[in-house]
């Protein structure tokens, strides 16, 4: 199994921030990652 890139606490952060009202392409572009990796780790 592959590592990933992310730590599992920076992964949540990003679902909270998704939560948080935040529109996905700006947490996309802040953090680097693709909409398909994006949606995978939800």
């Amino acid at each position: 199994m592959k590592k990933s890139r992310f730590s599992e606490s920076q992964i949540v952060s990003i679902l909270k921030e998704s939560e948080g009202g935040i529109p996905i392409a700006d947490i996309l572009r802040t953090h680097g990652i693709s909409q398909g990796t994006f949606y995978k780790l939800r």
